[in-house]
């Protein structure tokens, strides 16, 4: 998924460029975003799982958001969750929940499809 994502920016930006690191929540697999350096944007790509609740998902994308905002002067963190089996409950409140907008930072979540 992060692959196609990647080839679908780089047809409207000129830099995507990935950036990882290990949170706690995957052990010691580093987790991967893709970065919009001039924009200052970083996006993480999820998709829902049986194995993992929607709290936890909540979870790493809180964590993702706390490396993101605390490691760039300013920017938003864009959180694409896929969900083609309807795992959250709620999708809109999930979003909700989760989006935070600030002065120099900002979280967007979607979950897709609704």
């Amino acid at each position: 998924m992060r692959d196609l994502l990647r080839a679908l920016l780089k047809m409207e930006f000129d830099e995507v460029m990935t950036d990882e690191w290990t949170p706690s929540y995957v052990g010691t697999i580093p987790s991967s975003a893709l970065f919009l350096s001039e924009e200052g944007i970083a996006i993480v790509a999820k998709k829902t799982r049986a194995s993992v609740p929607p709290k936890d998902l909540a979870d790493q994308i809180m964590a993702d958001a706390a490396f993101y905002t605390s490691h760039y002067p300013a920017g938003t963190l864009f959180c694409f969750v896929y969900d083609p089996e309807g795992r959250i409950g709620s999708p809109k409140q999930f979003e909700m929940n989760l989006t935070q907008t600030g002065n120099e930072h900002a979280v967007e979540v979607l979950v897709a499809p609704k």
